[in-house]
């Protein structure tokens, strides 16, 4: 069966060969023809062709499905007096991960299952097509994998981060927590994942350092897993080096850079072809946590400027930063990162993509899968001229 969406009155595809020929590659008065879940035509509305049945939008916008390549769904608990505290004054280090670790460990599988589907309802609501999804709140072999179970049923972008932080039984023990993430866990883990991520932070006693970091790194990549690294949220340290260095597909956060993280980011972003995101490094941002933290945000601008690609995501999690909105991100990497609406939206869905090794999603074109966000407005503009307000949805058809 073949679907036509039409009375799309701005339609953003990312690709510049389409449209206006910006980096948005914009389409007025625009329509989609979707077949098996893929784009089978995109252009002018008064060129489309037939199709069996067909959904007009009314003067809608369409953008692509938001990829947010950054999350922690699989939890239990509540963080919210942590927030509260945060909010008068106490610093973000990490520690309250602790209190999830418990909370997780003491649910069953249903009710962690059931969590995870609730929180992407939320994001599917929005307009978020693509989830990556971590582990990091079991913190042994069986709840790791347990954890990966679980996400492994919602999504395919499955992260292993036995490597979160270490778990308070081991804390007078780190060298015995390194050796069982990169060798137990790490074996349990593995079948269930795509993915593997370090909390690379020597500015806090929960996460780790950068020679634990490259270890753990290292033999995640032996057994066959790719890259990722929690890294420089708390302090400029060596996150954005090791992760550049080992080419990982992203380093998440990026709050605070030295001149030279900026500029290895820059040569990351180089080497990244979108057309085959197989190298490089992406700087991921996620200015929920720095509006959750009281945090200072990343100037997206200075990364822009060095040539790094940069991508948007939520975040989702209970203790920094629980919220599953891409709009509420795309709004504030406007305002408080110096991101142009454009830029914002390529980063949250493109950007995204990147992020995550994929050509197949972040963008409307031939070929892709069609995952599409419908807007309660005219144009992409009002996802950060309207923060607050719900105008993104999934385009289900």
């Amino acid at each position: 069966m073949s679907h036509l969406v039409t009375g799309i009155a701005q339609l953003v595809t990312n690709d510049p060969a389409l449209g206006d020929g910006s980096e948005l590659g914009l389409l007025e008065h625009a329509a989609i023809v979707v077949e098996n879940e893929r784009v089978a035509w995109v252009g002018p509305a008064v060129q489309a062709p037939s199709a069996d049945t067909a959904t007009d939008l009314g003067g809608r916008a369409v953008v692509p499905g938001f990829v947010d390549s950054h999350s922690h769904l699989v939890f239990a608990g509540d963080r919210s007096a942590e927030f509260a505290a945060r909010m008068t004054g106490e610093p973000y280090t990490g520690g309250g991960i602790a209190t999830t670790m418990a909370a997780t460990r003491a649910a069953g599988d249903e009710e962690l299952l059931e969590h995870v589907q609730k929180l992407l309802a939320e994001m599917r609501s929005q307009g978020t097509t693509t989830v990556e999804i971590k582990s990091g709140y079991g913190l042994d072999v069986e709840e790791e994998a347990r954890a990966l179970r679980i996400a492994a049923q919602v999504t395919s972008e499955v992260t292993f981060l036995g490597a979160h932080v270490v778990p308070p039984a081991l804390r007078d023990r780190r060298e015995d927590y390194v050796k069982l993430v990169a060798g137990d866990m790490l074996a349990a883990c593995a079948p269930y994942a795509r993915w593997a991520d370090v909390f690379c932070e020597p500015a806090s006693a929960y996460a780790f350092d950068g020679d634990e970091t490259r270890t753990i790194l290292q033999a995640c990549a032996a057994a066959g897993l790719e890259l990722r690294v929690h890294g420089n949220q708390l302090s400029a340290g060596p996150g954005v080096q090791i992760a550049t260095e080992l080419d990982a597909a992203s380093v998440d956060h990026c709050t605070h850079l030295t001149d030279a993280d900026v500029a290895a980011l820059g040569a990351a972003g180089q080497r990244i072809d979108p057309e085959n995101p197989s190298t490089g490094t992406v700087a991921t941002l996620l200015p929920g946590v720095e509006f959750s933290t009281r945090s200072p945000y990343p100037d997206a601008r200075r990364l822009l400027a060095a040539g790094a690609v940069i991508a948007l995501a939520s975040d989702c999690n209970p203790g920094s930063c629980f919220t599953s909105s891409m709009p509420l991100v795309i709004a504030l990497a406007v305002r408080e990162m110096n991101m142009s609406p454009a830029q914002a939206l390529w980063s949250a869905t493109l950007g995204g993509a990147i992020a995550l090794r994929r050509n197949d999603i972040g963008r409307v074109r031939v070929g892709a899968r069609a995952d599409l966000a419908v807007l309660e407005a005219p144009s992409y503009l009002h996802l950060a001229y309207r923060p607050g307000v719900p105008l993104a949805r999934t385009l289900e058809l």
